[in-house]
This record gives structure tokens, C-alpha cells and sequence, in this order.
């Protein structure tokens, strides 16, 4: 959105000019932090309907991320001001919401706020785990590395999440291409067959008369149905976004065979990488801890860390509260993490595990898609061979007659 503006400068001159927001707060907001006392602003007016932009997918992605982090840490390595880098990124980013973000961020540090407290007043958008790791940079006074860090381990998360994305695809594409061909089959197809059946007067098998039976349910309440499973999908969408739904979900989920054990991996290496992460980056490895839990991504292993991290501040090793756990922390952890606490190097004993992990987790990927593809395409095909079978063998003994 494009908004008009008039405002008094600090040496009390009258400016006026048009500013890009996507609200009027925002362009009120972006404005103030400029140094302008702003005396009118409205909504630019005389843009027709058909050339404003139509802007479906404006939020800020993971790859946006990935990509804003690892930009800022090559900037700075190549000894680029923060605030310039900042500016930099803002005027070559072309989502309009994360533009607005990223000037406020460069407005804030030019003001003299630190970068991660500048962070911190984009909770939803910048993790706890990133603020923090840009906090222990400022401390320590070795932001590139960490903005560097930061970089390398969003990439992977992103790289992750995208190979699970691309495994989920395919067999969802199978799936709905062999519902959409079922349904045409039940709506259309085996009715115009079951009159030819019904006219001979012949006996049907049982299988016929049930498919018959169900096509013709599929017409007469098909639309009751939908209904039904759509306002169920939205109570249990809703549901499931409550802190009780999420904790459901998430320990019905790693009970099941096979999924259950492959998300545990992940979570397992996601707990890993984290903390050392956190724990190379000066963070006290109880706050690293309770950042951990908050980006692991599951609620029981949420419960779990903080139960660690309680016993940790108490004084007990962390080594012997995971061995006490083994349903969800492997042996392995438990004696990488011991071998760490007497040597000194948690972090470099965690980052193995995560090695370990990380090539169990694409292994595991793997062998999913390599039995789904075929179960898929067996019982897809054994269901659609089902139902023409049902109506054309009727057809061919009453030929053969």
C-alpha cells in the first residue's frame, strides 16, 4: 500500500512524499523511526482495482530466512556496518512485510539498540534459538561467527525440512490422483453400468451389489458427507492448534510403528545440533536448554528437556538424567554426553551424535518412500481393479451366455 505524508523533519522543515506499508500503522511506524513529526497521512488514492498487487503468499518463509542470514553474515564478514548490511538486504528483498521488518531492524541498531533486542520485537519471526545466538555474539564480540553459525545451521534445517517436504509429495499426489479416479468411477461410470446389470434381471454377486450400493450412496449423500468431514477437519484443525491438541498429536504420533521411531530421530538430532549450538556459543547450558525445548519442535520432548534442565540446575549430570530416559533419549546420547562432560566438550560430543542422526534421518527417508511407493500403488491398484472387476464380470457372463 502506498500512503501520502507530510511531516515536520528535526530542524523543523515540511517534507511531504508517498511511503510504501502495508498498513497505515506501519507506514506511521516506519516514518516516526525516521525522524519525522508526521502531520497528515493517508491512503494514495486513483490506483485501479486491477494493478494493485494481489499478494497470496506474503508471509515470510523458512528459505527467506535461510537466505536474509546467510547474506547478513557474508556482509559483515566482508566488514559491511551492520546497519548498512541491514539497509542493504531491505531494498533487495521484495516481500513488502519482511522489507518493513528488516528497515525496522536497521532503525533500531543505527538508534543504538542492540541487534538482538532489535530481534527480539519479532517474537514470530526470529526464534528464541537465533535471538540468542545473536546475543552471544554481541557478548562475546564474535558476531560474524555467529551470524555464520546461524547460517550453516538454518541451511540445514531448511535442507531438512525440505527433503521431508519433497518425501511427502509424491505419495500425496498418488493418493489424490487415485481418490479423484475412484470417485469419478462411483459418481459416474459404475452407475451407468449397474443399469445395463439391473435391466438383465440377472443374480449380481455380493461384491457387485455392494459396490452398486455404495455408488449410489455416493450420489445420494455424497454432499452430506463432504459436510460432515469437512466441519470435523475444521473442529480438529482447531484442536489441534490448543496446547492439549498439539500434546495429543504430538504423543499419538511417535507411537506409531515405524513414523513414531523415524520422528524421534529427528528430534533427537534437532535436540542435539541445538544445544551444541547454544552451548559453542557461550549460552549456560541451562538456558540452552530451555531454548532447546522451545524449538524442538514436540511437545513431549519439550516436557522432557525442561524436566533435564531442572535436574541439571540442581546439580545432577546431564548424562545421568538422559540414561534415565531411554524411551526417548538413545544410550548413545546419554554416553556421547557423558564422554563430553569429562572431557569437557559437550558441544563437540553433541555435534557427532548430530552427524550420526542426521544420516540416520536420510536413511530412514529413504527406506519410507522406497515401501510406501509400491504399498501405495498395490492397494490403489487392487482397489480400482476391485471395483471395475465387480461390475464387468456380471457384464462378461451375461456375453458369454
Amino acid at each position: 500500500m502506498r500512503f501520502n505524508y507530510q511531516g515536520r523533519t528535526k530542524i523543523g522543515d515540511i517534507q511531504t512524499g508517498i511511503v510504501e506499508a502495508s498498513s497505515r500503522e506501519a507506514a506511521l511506524d516506519l516514518l516516526q523511526r525516521s525522524g519525522f513529526f508526521v502531520t497528515f497521512l493517508e491512503e494514495a488514492a486513483g490506483q485501479p482495482f486491477f494493478s494493485k498487487k494481489i499478494t497470496l503468499f506474503g508471509g515470510v518463509s523458512k528459505k527467506d530466512l535461510v537466505i536474509f542470514s546467510r547474506q547478513l553474515s557474508l556482509m559483515f564478514e566482508a566488514r559491511i556496518s551492520l546497519v548498512q548490511s541491514l539497509q542493504t538486504l531491505s531494498q533487495q528483498t521484495k516481500k513488502q512485510e519482511f522489507k518493513e521488518k528488516i528497515l525496522m531492524l536497521a532503525q533500531d541498531v543505527e538508534g543504538g539498540a542492540p541487534f538482538s533486542q532489535a530481534l527480539g520485537r519479532f517474537p514470530k519471526l526470529f526464534s528464541s534459538f537465533f535471538i540468542n545466538m545473536v546475543k552471544s555474539g554481541e557478548a562475546s564480540g564474535g558476531l560474524s561467527g555467529s551470524l555464520n553459525y546461524l547460517a550453516d545451521h538454518l541451511e540445514k534445517e531448511y535442507q531438512l525440512s525440505s527433503k521431508l517436504k519433497g518425501a511427502i509429495i509424491y505419495p500425496a499426489l498418488i493418493v489424490a490422483v487415485a481418490m479423484g479416479v475412484l470417485a469419478m468411477m462411483m459418481l459416474f461410470i459404475i452407475p451407468n453400468l449397474s443399469k445395463v446389470l439391473v435391466e438383465t434381471g440377472q443374480d449380481l454377486p455380493f461384491l457387485t451389489k455392494v459396490v452398486i450400493g455404495l455408488s449410489d450412496f455416493s450420489r445420494q449423500f455424497g454432499w452430506l458427507v463432504f459436510i460432515i468431514l469437512t466441519i470435523f477437519l475444521f473442529f480438529a484443525f482447531r484442536y489441534f492448534k490448543t496446547a492439549a491438541g498439539s500434546a495429543f498429536a504430538d504423543r499419538i504420533m511417535l507411537r506409531i510403528p515405524i513414523i513414531g521411531q523415524f520422528l524421534k530421530t529427528i528430534y533427537i538430532s534437532r535436540f542435539a545440533e541445538n544445544l551444541s549450538t547454544l552451548i559453542s556459543g557461550g549460552i549456560p547450558i541451562t538456558q540452552a536448554l530451555e531454548i532447546t525445548g522451545d524449538v524442538v519442535g514436540n511437545d513431549i520432548y519439550r516436557e522432557k528437556i525442561l524436566e533435564i534442565k531442572e535436574s541439571v540446575r540442581q546439580g545432577q549430570e546431564m548424562s545421568g538424567v538422559l540414561k534415565k530416559n531411554p524411551e526417548h533419549f538413545p544410550p548413545l546420547l546419554a554416553q556421547m554426553v557423558l564422554i563430553g562432560e569429562k572431557t569437557g566438550t559437550i558441544d563437540k560430543s553433541l555435534m557427532n551424535v548430530v552427524d550420526f542422526y542426521r544420516k540416520e534421518v536420510e536413511r530412514s527417508i529413504d527406506t519410507i518412500l522406497s515401501l510406501i511407493e509400491p504399498i501405495l500403488i498395490i492397494f490403489l491398484g487392487l482397489a480400482v481393479a476391485g471395483l471395475m472387476g465387480s461390475v464387468l464380470l456380471p457384464l462378461y457372463k451375461m456375453t458369454s451366455i
